[in-house]
């Protein structure tokens, strides 16, 4: 389990460095940097952007079944697994969101919170940009021995990333992301309960409304299990104006944190790949009449 109070804590002060940040880092001549990605999420994983403030974005996540499922299951269309999402702005460093899913009947929560932002010009102009996300998790699936019950504390699990990104042209983003995965409970005592990857993530702008991206999660050996691979995607995004519509292959099958970085098990090589397709449509719920 965490530790509650550490946690508080840490959180605390992570939102009082974004406040100094904000205001000790304001000068006119700097100019900051814009859509170092289209949107808050690369492809499974989260981007450094952020919503504004008072802007609501509703995502939804789709993942058909494995393409090497053959024509009987007519190349992975047959299943699917998606996930529901809203993300809201609470201002325009501090963004909260929460989703459920269909695999594992999750539900999750987030907040994701602007650390720096990179930029030009004047007095300290920023490399990069940084951004603090933090999500749990609740797994809400039916005990599959009702005489061995899983424990409430047992269902949740957490996830910290540290997500550092510049925008290099107006074509090439790059973004590391250090990650930490805790899950509450595991299958067998000689599996950690904790994983530590790193992610790392590109976009390439092929032209105004199109661009390619792709994501890799790599999780360190020693908290690596035999049965789980990282999950790799491709993708490309297409910026519709209101809508952004991201379509994209992947050997994961999840869509939260804590499943496609702990608990992907597909493998590219032999044909473990999902199409998969998100669509994002922001709301502004502050400041427009309606």
């Amino acid at each position: 389990m965490i530790n509650k109070s550490l946690f508080t804590s840490s959180l605390i002060l992570i939102l009082q460095i974004a406040f100094l940040t904000t205001i000790c880092g304001q000068s006119a001549d700097k100019q900051y940097i814009y859509e170092t990605f289209r949107g808050t999420r690369v492809i499974n994983g989260q981007s450094v952007e952020m919503r504004r403030g008072g802007e609501m974005e509703m995502i939804i996540n789709h993942r058909f079944g494995r393409v090497n499922g053959g024509a009987y299951e007519f190349f992975g269309l047959d299943e699917a697994n998606i996930r529901i999402g809203l993300d809201y702005g609470i201002t325009d460093w501090l963004t909260i969101g929460v989703g459920r899913s269909s695999l594992g009947k999750e539900f999750d929560g987030f907040l994701k919170v602007n650390l720096l932002r990179q930029s030009t010009g004047g007095k300290g102009a920023m490399p990069l940009s940084a951004t603090f996300y933090s999500s749990v998790a609740y797994n809400s699936l039916r005990d599959s021995d009702p005489l061995r019950p899983i424990l409430q504390q047992h269902r949740f699990s957490y996830v910290s990333q540290l997500l550092l990104a510049r925008k290099f042209s107006d074509r090439l983003s790059l973004q590391l992301a250090p990650t930490y995965v805790h899950f509450n409970i595991v299958n067998t005592q000689d599996v950690s309960n904790d994983k530590v990857a790193l992610g790392a993530a590109g976009k390439y702008q092929l032209s105004k409304n199109w661009a390619l991206t792709s994501e890799y999660y790599y999780t360190l050996p020693v908290y690596q299990q035999a049965d789980r691979t990282n999950a790799l995607s491709i993708g490309f995004d297409l910026n519709t104006g209101s809508h952004v519509f991201q379509f994209h292959f992947t050997n994961s099958t999840a869509m939260i944190d804590k499943q496609f970085i702990g608990e992907t098990t597909g493998n590219w090589l032999d044909g473990d790949i999902h199409l998969g397709f998100n669509i994002v449509r922001t709301f502004k719920l502050k400041g427009r009449r309606y």
